[in-house]
Parts: structure tokens; C-alpha cells; sequence
């Protein structure tokens, strides 16, 4: 049985949720707020966290960004009516796992539930050795990246990106592939997140540098390799 934390201030939205995850074998605790939610997640031991992103008092990115900050790593879903691809990378910066536009159907609901719970079930100790590829450094323990002796600042989701497509240099890597493991999103969705993101991570470690190290292969996904 997943236990999950529920904060949600719409109270339909919240029993409607809150019902239908019931009777599927989920135990639920919800939160009204984000005070609330807040208190909940640091004295609680929760599977999955489901977060509004437009609550009273605390919104639902500051809850996120908070809990991260507590190191905190449940993986979170951000629930929200704002569907912009600006939202959903905000959403995502914050620290969220993953994100759901409203209105929905409950069977996407279930099964982001159910891919979040197996990307948590299904991590495996990495080898936390730095990763290099030519000039390029990043030490999984420190979070720090460094190209050519110049520290780099990434936010966290760019940081995941980045360690995953260094952990698989030389792999032509499609875009689901990099959802999947990076955003724990298994199932086919329209979203450019992915190619938003490599853009911003490929202005970071290429700009001011000469040799060219995150390749696109059109059709296929992206490559970091050494060119």
C-alpha cells in the first residue's frame, strides 16, 4: 500500500482524489494548505507527494522548494490548471518530479502515481565517482560541474539531465528514454521539456568554450560525447 500526501485546497478536487485513490488500495492524508502539507511531509514518512501548485499561504512550488531544501526526496507530482510549458518548468525547477495539468483523467493521475512509485522502488546505488567527458567534470556527491577549471551553476533538474547523459556518454539517448529516467515519465506525452532542457544545459557547459560536447541526432535524441 503507497502511503501518499495529498495537498490540495480545492475540496472537491481534494475528495474526488482522495476517493478514487482509496478505493484502489492507496492510503491517503490530505492536506488543505501548504502550512499544513508542510508540517505533514517533515514529521511523516510518505511514498508519494501530490502538490497543488495554486494553494493558500504556502503555494505549491514554495512547499516544494522547501521540502528539497530539507532534503526531502519523495518524489513529488505537481498538480495545477497552468498547463504552460514556462509552468511546467517551474514546476520542475522547484524540485517537482513530475507534473499533471488540470482538468485530467483519473487514470493519468494513477499512473504517474504508479511510475513516480517505481522510479523510487527501482533506484539503485549509483557509483558516485566523478564523471568525465573531455573538459567537462561532475561530481555527483558535491553537485558540483566544472568545464575546464570553471565551475558551472546548474539548478537541480538540469544537474539530473546532465549526470544522466554523462553516466551514458557515446549513447544516442531518444527523448523518452531521457523522460523516463530523469522525470520518471514512462508513458508517451505531448511536452517539449526535454529539448527545453537540453538547450539550457547545452548553453551552460558550451557557451565560452570551443569543442562542442551535447550533439543532437535528428530523429534519434541526444548524444554527450567527445567531438
Amino acid at each position: 500500500m503507497l502511503n501518499v500526501l495529498l495537498v490540495e485546497d480545492e475540496i472537491s478536487v481534494g475528495n474526488l482524489i482522495n476517493k478514487g485513490l482509496s478505493e484502489r488500495g492507496y492510503k491517503i492524508s490530505l492536506a488543505p494548505d501548504g502550512d499544513i502539507g508542510y508540517e505533514m511531509a517533515t514529521k511523516n514518512d510518505f511514498d508519494i507527494m501530490i502538490l497543488d501548485i495554486m494553494l493558500p499561504g504556502l503555494n505549491g512550488l514554495e512547499l516544494c522548494k522547501r521540502l528539497r531544501n530539507n532534503k526531502i526526496d519523495t518524489p513529488i507530482l505537481m498538480l495545477t490548471a497552468l498547463s504552460s510549458t514556462e509552468n511546467i518548468v517551474t514546476g520542475l525547477d522547484s524540485g517537482a518530479d513530475d507534473y499533471l495539468a488540470k482538468p485530467f483523467k483519473f487514470a493519468e493521475l494513477e499512473a504517474r502515481i504508479r511510475s513516480l512509485a517505481r522510479r523510487k522502488s527501482q533506484l539503485q546505488p549509483e557509483d558516485n565517482h566523478a564523471l568525465r567527458v573531455a573538459d567537462l567534470e561532475l561530481n555527483p556527491d558535491s553537485k558540483m560541474v566544472l568545464r575546464n577549471g570553471k565551475r558551472i551553476s546548474l539548478t537541480s533538474t538540469e544537474f539530473r539531465l546532465l549526470e544522466f547523459l554523462m553516466r551514458n556518454k557515446g549513447k544516442v539517448l531518444s527523448r523518452m528514454t531521457i523522460l523516463e529516467n530523469v522525470w520518471g515519465i514512462d508513458f508517451n506525452i505531448s511536452t517539449n521539456v526535454v529539448d527545453v532542457y537540453i538547450n539550457y544545459v547545452r548553453k551552460k557547459i558550451e557557451n565560452s568554450f570551443d569543442k562542442k560536447l551535447l550533439h543532437t541526432v535528428v530523429g534519434m535524441g541526444y548524444v554527450i560525447k567527445e567531438s
